[in-house]
């Protein structure tokens, strides 16, 4: 039976669909439909949710989340320690919101890395609830990947041990606790995990302090400053957080910079361009850098998706400011190029070679949609149940995968991400993959009514993983499955 709230959640949940669906089919399109910023309150839980224009704009600093440091290094492994724990951060200015940390930090620390060299971070669990730790786009043995129902309990410690015998790429890392993921994203456990290699310093792409990762996030806040959740409510989370800060501006000086974008939303997807329409060039995805520099006026980002770009501020006048606009929400984020500055930096016309894709010896079909009379967000008809394995996969395998969004009767979005795994994208509908994810991806959008084929290799690690939505308050409520790779 279709009860009334359901219908009624549902609705809201097709009402923000549809305006990111719009969002996207325009980023395709090569254009941006036009849209207002949100002003005003909303209220609900009896507290008033503030939306961005409560903040004046531009009148924080957008920081660099601080990198850390290994404990200790030996021979190929490097040790750290980190602490899961709740702090008092001051995100709108002037007050404390009270946020779930790794290491008190929101965004989280960077970890960053190298490619081959094993990473064992001790993590200890000092919340009241449990949590799960995930590399998203990680190449990571089942015991250390974060499975949901695998979780560290409050007041212990565990080891996750992460190999990285993979390409170098922006990664992210957030908590996996099933029911309680979104949540916990929400309120603050996620931050960057990069993978570096040596050998990418021959093509000389700018580095050091002009290679900027940057989180955008969006949130609800109550009038005392505190994080409000309610589950699916993204009409909302009106307030754009760019690492962890209200519509920040950045000093940048008139030179190259690599800017790292990572969408650690729940449900939200970004489509950004300069304010001023200006080209720039995309040199990676979820999985590393692309065969060569794609131009690009605009880029869209569903949640957990990666983007890397070259932005050349050396084309504006020393003074000038530069705004980072997305399609629904407005200016984001301003850069303020304040000085000149020499630069050695360039984007050569080939970046990497892209792994060949070895032939499948498998081919699945998935389709993803919401059971409106139950509220239930599902993946071939079945919610996620952690007893019961749904796809069983020999090791050392490739397979090709049909993922359909179902979803066409409320204009649902989703995405799709597996663990474990990164793919190629065959075809969107039918059609060749657009340059931007022609390279090595983890997360994909899949559109009201649209069909994706992927194509990945399962390497040797056997055990259990899973896959599902990222758009995470749909994961939470059970679009999610279980792989078991076996011998």
């Amino acid at each position: 039976m279709v009860s009334r709230r359901n219908v009624m959640k549902a609705g809201a949940t097709a009402g923000a669909a549809a305006l990111v669906t719009t969002t996207a089919a325009a980023a395709a399109r090569g254009s941006t439909p036009s849209a207002t910023p949100a002003h005003g309150t909303h209220t609900g839980h009896g507290k008033t949710a503030h939306v961005a224009a409560v903040t004046a704009p531009f009148a924080v600093r957008m920081p660099i989340p601080p990198v850390q440091q290994p404990i200790a290094s030996v021979a190929n492994t490097d040790f750290y320690v980190v602490s899961t724990r709740k702090a008092q951060v001051e995100i709108l200015p002037g007050t404390r919101t009270e946020v779930l940390t790794y290491d008190g930090l929101f965004p989280g620390p960077t970890f960053r890395v190298k490619t081959g060299r094993l990473a064992v971070i001790a993590h200890s669990n000092h919340l009241d609830m449990p949590t799960a730790v995930h590399v998203h786009g990680g190449h990571t043995p089942s015991s250390s990947d974060g499975f949901p129902t695998d979780v560290l309990d409050p007041g212990k410690s565990r080891i996750y041990s992460y190999p990285n015998k993979q390409r170098a790429a922006t990664l992210w890392y957030h908590d996996h606790a099933h029911h309680m993921e979104a949540e916990h994203v929400f309120r603050g456990l996620a931050g960057f995990f990069l993978i570096d290699d040596p050998a990418q310093a021959e093509l000389r792409l700018p580095t050091g302090n002009h290679d900027i990762p940057i989180m955008l996030r969006d949130a609800r806040f109550a009038d005392d400053a505190s994080l409000i959740f309610e589950h699916d409510d993204f009409q909302f989370r009106n307030t754009i957080l760019v690492n962890g800060k209200p519509q920040p501006y950045f000093p940048v000086a008139a030179r190259k910079y690599r800017l790292r974008f990572v969408n650690a939303s729940n449900l939200r997807t970004f489509t950004l361009r300069l304010g001023n329409d200006a080209e720039v060039a995309q040199i990676a995805s979820d999985g590393g850098l692309l065969a060569g520099p794609t131009p690009i006026r605009s880029w869209s980002l569903t949640p957990g998706e990666r983007v890397e770009i070259v932005v050349d501020f050396g084309a504006f006048p020393v003074g000038s400011q530069v705004f980072l606009d997305d399609a629904v929400a407005g200016p984001v984020l301003r850069f303020d190029v304040n000085r000149a500055a020499a630069d050695t930096s360039r984007v050569p016309d080939r970046l990497s070679t892209i792994p060949a894709l070895p032939a499948a010896t498998k081919e699945r079909a998935f389709t993803l949609n919401f059971n409106p009379s139950t509220g239930q967000f599902l993946i071939n008809g079945q919610q996620f149940d952690a007893e019961r394995v749904d796809t069983e996969i020999k090791r050392n395998t490739t397979e090709v995968w049909t993922v359909t969004n179902g979803d066409t009767l409320f204009g649902i979005p989703h995405n799709f991400h597996p663990h474990l795994v990164q793919f190629r994208v065959l075809a969107r509908n039918g059609q060749p993959p657009a340059p931007g994810e022609a390279g090595v991806k983890d997360t994909i959008s899949v559109g009201p009514g649209e069909t994706v084929r992927l194509q990945a290799t399962f390497g040797p690690y056997l055990g259990r993983y899973v896959y599902h939505c990222h758009m995470i308050d749909h994961s939470a409520s059970g679009m999610m499955a279980q792989m078991k790779i076996v011998p």
